[in-house]
């Protein structure tokens, strides 16, 4: 099979058969083989009956349900899981991306021996203020973190190769990171690509300023886990050693202070160095627990479902 278009949503019923349709003649035209796997996140309107109509007129429709709303990386997990071209296309269900963007993704993963290739909205139809401002701080923020020079982590319309969504484990609100996920994977040849941003047509988004909020707060996550999450002990066992050299260092000072320097000045614990030792040296102790237990759930850890799946069709 040539390709796999994976599509989340959530309460998107008025746009799912025009966005099949597109897509669907997008594929006839390139005459590609392929499957669509709409994957509904939980919606309470009618996106699931189109679905299944949608998949007993085209079995090259294919849909996962959610029993609730468990997020957009938790419906492209199962998405990938289930996906079984050699190209893998993310979009949204909005109709904001465009399916004609989809050969030349295509062409650029088989051709140019991209891993994965990621959309760029150069000109976007959102607000300003609510969207395409925070949406810049949150890439250019990104982009220092991460080391991954994208100019838009957030686009929907992405292309991979097959092995890396098969080898990348997006969770939580990942969905953001996924090009900094298959570059620590070891997938470092990624591209982008001008893509076609159109405004919405029916609806309004599902997401909020608090997004932004949360993407910088998975940013950090990322951060530590790509650098010290198969060894934590490497950071915590570092500010352990760090507050634990600053209490001794002071703790030595005052003894040797009160021994031998200056034995009738004041009492010990009327002394401000003596609260920072006992602090620092406290702090690390923590750090190096912290350390521990870091190194111990990793060791002991066991996968589970993230989400759960109600029904699906023509797998």
């Amino acid at each position: 099979m040539n390709i796999s278009v994976v599509i989340p949503l959530l309460n998107e019923q008025e746009s799912l058969s025009e966005l099949h349709d597109w897509i669907a003649k997008v594929m006839q035209s390139n005459r590609f083989s392929y499957e669509i796997i709409f994957i509904d996140d939980g919606s309470t309107d009618d996106s699931w009956s189109i679905i299944k109509q949608l998949s007993h007129k085209d079995t090259n429709v294919k849909g996962i349900r959610f029993l609730k709303n468990f997020g957009k990386s938790q419906a492209l997990h199962a998405g990938f899981a289930k996906a079984e071209g050699d190209v893998v296309i993310t979009m949204d269900a909005d109709l904001q991306d465009n399916p004609e963007e989809i050969p030349e993704l295509y062409n650029m993963i088989i051709a140019e021996n991209y891993d994965l290739v990621s959309g760029w909205k150069k000109k976007r139809y959102d607000s300003v203020i609510a969207k395409n401002l925070p949406s810049k701080l949150f890439n250019w923020a990104a982009r220092r973190t991460s080391g991954v020079k994208l100019n838009d982590f957030n686009c929907g319309l992405k292309a991979y190769n097959k092995n890396v969504v098969k080898h990348i484990d997006v969770n939580g609100e990942m969905h953001r990171y996924i090009p900094v996920l298959a570059k620590n994977a070891g997938f470092t040849n990624i591209g982008e690509k001008v893509v076609q941003h159109q405004a919405r047509k029916y609806g309004e988004t599902k997401f909020g300023m608090d997004r932004f909020i949360n993407g910088f707060l998975d940013l950090i996550t990322i951060w530590f886990l790509s650098r010290f999450g198969k060894r934590p002990m490497h950071l915590f066992g570092a500010l352990g050693v760090l507050m634990l050299a600053i209490g001794f260092a002071f703790a030595i000072y005052l003894g040797i202070d009160k021994l031998f320097l200056n034995p009738s000045g004041r009492l010990i614990t009327q002394r401000p160095q003596f609260y920072i030792a006992l602090t620092t040296m406290i702090l690390g102790s923590q750090f190096f627990v912290a350390g521990f237990l870091g190194e111990i759930i990793l060791r002991s850890k066991r996968d589970k479902n993230r989400y759960l799946v109600k029904q699906e069709l023509n797998f």
